[in-house]
């Protein structure tokens, strides 16, 4: 039987022994009381800064250089002593270009038959064109400013030169289909098409320099001195008239017919 006793003691029997116990002075439990911890605040992580792609340029700060003066060159004892030009002296026309025709790429020579010899190959009556019925010989000029001109009368023939040189006037002196045998200030012949042809009349200065005067005498004023080679348009031409009409671009004037070529003989042109 376990009778309890106050707090602090404790009797205990068994098989009628009493059992006694020494009263302890029970020790109190200590607690330790540990202070919370505290909690941390929610931190929101630093952003960190954008770090600039690999393909954004940093703009550089433009710099504005002042413009250099511009040093004047020193000129020459001749230039300083050379004279303005007079509104009155005559200009030079020179030739446009360096040449008036390049020869064809070579090319391995090819047995091209002549043509057959057809009813037009007979001119209808000496002078005229056995296709246009045009006198011959007569002068065209070149329509463009690339024409080939060939050995023969047909796209078969071989080119042997292309001429370069648009108004260049060429003297035709046969005509087969729409073929016509030309020869050109230098004495050059050949073929070229119809189509490549235009009947615009104009002159090649023949030579030397030559002089364009205001009037159709040697005592008017020279408008210009126009260089061998050059290309112009023929104006007017009197029959038997020793003098011509000529324009070279903006410039008017006469030649003498003897100065030029691209007329026949003492024909007229109008």
């Amino acid at each position: 039987m376990i009778v309890a006793l106050p707090r602090g003691l404790m009797l205990a029997a068994t098989l009628g022994m009493a059992l006694v116990c020494v009263p302890v002075a029970a020790q109190p439990s200590v607690q330790i009381d540990t202070p919370p911890t505290p909690k941390r605040p929610a931190t929101t992580p630093a952003s960190r800064p954008a770090t600039p792609s690999a393909t954004s340029q940093v703009p550089r700060p433009t710099t504005t250089q002042a413009p250099r003066p511009a040093t004047p060159r020193p000129l020459r004892a001749d230039q300083a002593q050379a004279s303005p030009p007079r509104a009155t002296s005559p200009a030079v026309v020179l030739p446009r270009g360096s040449g008036q025709r390049a020869p064809a790429a070579a090319r391995p020579p090819v047995p091209v038959p002549p043509p057959e010899p057809t009813t037009a190959d007979v001119p209808v009556e000496p002078g005229k064109g056995s296709v246009t019925n045009l006198p011959i010989p007569r002068f065209a000029a070149l329509k463009t400013d690339e024409v080939n001109l060939r050995t023969g009368p047909g796209q078969r023939y071989p080119v042997d030169w292309v001429y370069k040189r648009r108004d260049l006037p060429v003297q035709i002196q046969r005509e087969f289909d729409v073929w016509r045998l030309v020869r050109d200030p230098e004495g050059i012949k050949g073929w070229v098409h119809q189509a490549t042809l235009t009947g615009r009349r104009t002159f090649f200065v023949l030579g030397e320099e030559r002089a364009m005067r205001r009037a159709a005498s040697d005592d008017a004023g020279v408008v210009a001195r126009l260089k061998p080679g050059v290309v112009g348009q023929l104006k007017r031409c009197e029959v038997d008239a020793s003098w011509c009409q000529v324009q070279v671009g903006d410039l008017k004037g006469w030649l003498r017919r003897a100065e030029f070529w691209g007329v026949v003989g003492n024909e007229a042109v109008n």
